[in-house]
């Protein structure tokens, strides 16, 4: 069983900032790519970020600038931090990762139950 688990989220004004954490447990043997994505409600989802596992990042047109992925490959975590934070990045985010399992070795494509971000005007 590999799981992954977001925190971070929260209420932040227009123009503040919030870094989004996610934990990936589990009988993990590697995690090759990680990414951030966001849905919100009648909407498709749609990936804000991804890194792969050797640090190379992609990011949405609509964050690019004011978000920055990360990861920690010893801690089996990724980050998001967000700055310049508007109304439209108000959803819920969800942490993915592409994990290779171990016992039995086996490829999974994890997410995570999702946190909320709300940013007032």
């Amino acid at each position: 069983q590999v799981q992954l688990v977001e925190s971070g989220g929260g209420l932040v004004q227009a123009g503040g900032s919030l870094r989004l954490s996610c934990a990936a447990s589990g009988k993990i043997f590697s995690i090759n790519d990680m990414g951030w994505y966001r849905q919100a409600p009648g909407k498709q989802r749609e990936l804000v970020a991804s890194i792969t596992s050797g640090g190379s990042t992609n990011y949405a047109d609509s964050v690019k600038g004011r978000f920055t992925i990360s990861r920690d490959n010893a801690k089996n975590m990724v980050y998001l931090q967000m700055n310049s934070l508007k109304p439209e990045d108000t959803t819920v985010y969800y942490c993915n990762a592409q994990v290779l399992a171990r016992q039995p070795v086996r490829s999974l494509e994890v997410w995570g139950q999702g946190t909320l971000v709300t940013v007032s005007s």
